[in-house]
């Protein structure tokens, strides 16, 4: 029988904690979150698809759907992308599973992320989790969304003018963007390649601090990126 696990108030340090001493499984783990999102995500919809199978020795993250993963559909919230599997990972996708994350699943945005409520979805808006009338804030606001509900433990989004910053406001979390160049934006959906950067949503300061310190550094597929 697997372990009970409260996706809702777990931080993804406590996740790590788990997983760690064998209190868990990561493939224990990844399943509770599906089990979550399946019981709640049906009214919120941040994800536009979930991966089955834990590919991984740690704990979950969810990814904007503008970042590439390789044979797991992105579509930029777009149906002119609908179908589009890439054979490649996205920088900060390939360094998450390098450090054992399993994905858990792409999180809606505003159609290639030009927008403010993720209303602008061609999939259908998503909605807050603290209020569902109301809108989780965007482009980002299916990560915002997820990690507010316990629908993951931390995520990633993309950030032009606020689309971290503004949906991890509305939804109650901590949310980076960080420095320009720290982190690549190689195999990431560009809405303003020269303003884009890719960063950590999550329930803490300190789960952000860890998941960026996962992504943070320099690229040779990016030359904007610096060493840290």
């Amino acid at each position: 029988m697997s372990p009970v696990v409260d996706t809702l108030t777990l931080t993804a340090e406590d996740a790590i904690g788990l997983v760690e001493r064998a209190e868990i499984s990561p493939s224990e783990l990844h399943a509770a979150y599906l089990e979550a999102i399946g019981e709640r995500d049906e009214e919120l919809h941040s994800y536009l698809r979930t991966v089955d199978e834990a590919a991984g020795d740690g704990i979950p993250v969810a990814l904007k759907d503008i970042i590439s993963t390789r044979g797991v559909e992105t579509t930029a919230g777009s149906r002119i992308l609908a179908g589009y599997v890439p054979v490649f990972d996205a920088t900060v996708a390939a360094r998450c599973k390098a450090a054992g994350l399993t994905l858990l699943g792409k999180t809606n945005t505003d159609e290639f992320a030009m927008g403010s409520s993720t209303e602008n979805s061609a999939y259908g808006p998503s909605h807050n989790p603290w209020n569902p009338d109301l809108v989780p804030g965007g482009s980002g606001g299916g990560t915002a969304a997820a990690v507010s509900a316990g629908l993951a433990p931390w995520g990633l989004g993309s950030d032009t003018g606020g689309s971290i910053k503004q949906p991890s406001a509305l939804c109650g979390n901590v949310g980076l963007r960080p420095t320009y160049g720290t982190v690549s934006r190689y195999g990431v959906v560009a809405f303003a390649s020269s303003l884009d950067q890719v960063g950590p949503v999550a329930k803490t300061v300190r789960d952000v601090a860890l998941l960026y310190r996962i992504i943070a550094g320099r690229d040779p597929a990016d030359s904007t990126t610096v060493e840290l």
